[in-house]
């Protein structure tokens, strides 16, 4: 609970936190800083007020006008010794395209961290060792393209040899990328099979994006796991990764 924070420390965490989603509700940013819904209507007609142009979307909610930039956010030591302790983490996946995207990403984070800060990150970059008990198996390379067709809608070219020794070629509408067991493993809409079908990453031995795009599956990954559960109840696992 932040209900003790200085108000000008909670005005300026929900500027961070407006710049961090396209839209907030009032009762989230409450929440999160645990007040109540009346102090938060009140700190944003301050922030209107200060001139930060916040556009509210009735009974939807909070966000900042798109275009308007605001400075950048400064890291406390704490957060920036955080990013440090995930890069590690993710410098084991399996994936190679997150682990060079999140490379980049961090390299330009470090980039606007204060000097002092710096030097503090490169000690604990020195002296983290992240170790993982789990066999090293097949490498893949297909995350983060996987992500981007996930948020644009891409249909995707897939060709895929199973776990079951099983090689085939589909067009699938990629819905939600799961880690499990130190694997990744996409479940997608196949349209061969009419049917959503889970494929692992390192399974995969081509991936290319299609011309077409497909329609939102109006589902939420909560209710595809339901959904999930009834039908692949009793199947082992090759038969649960694909059919």
């Amino acid at each position: 609970m932040d209900k003790d924070k200085p108000r000008l420390a909670r005005l300026t965490a929900i500027l961070t936190q407006l710049q961090s989603k396209r839209l907030l509700t009032a009762r989230e940013i409450a929440e999160k800083h645990g007040v109540s819904l009346r102090t938060i209507y009140r700190d944003i007609r301050t922030l209107e007020k200060s001139g930060i142009p916040i556009v509210t979307e009735e009974g939807k909610g909070y966000s900042i006008m798109e275009g308007y930039k605001l400075p950048p956010v400064m890291f406390t030591e704490e957060e920036a010794h955080a990013l440090i302790t995930a890069e590690q983490i993710i410098n084991q996946n399996r994936d190679q395209s997150l682990v060079d995207q999140y490379g980049s990403a961090i390299e330009k984070i470090k980039s606007i961290l204060q000097y002092v800060q710096k030097g503090k990150t490169e000690l604990l970059s020195e002296r983290l060792d992240v170790r993982s008990n789990i066999e090293k198996g097949n490498p893949s390379n297909y995350l983060i393209p996987l992500q981007m067709a996930i948020t644009n809608f891409q249909v995707m070219d897939l060709e895929y040899h199973s776990l079951a020794d099983q090689s085939s070629q589909r067009k699938i509408e990629p819905f939600a990328l799961i880690h499990t067991q130190g694997n990744w493993v996409l479940h997608a809409f196949c349209q061969m099979r009419k049917d959503f079908r889970a494929f692992r990453l390192d399974c995969i031995q081509s991936l290319k994006a299609s011309n077409t795009t497909f329609e939102p599956h109006k589902i939420s990954l909560q209710e595809y796991f339901k959904e999930a559960r009834k039908k692949w109840e009793g199947l082992d696992q090759s038969d649960e990764e694909d059919s």
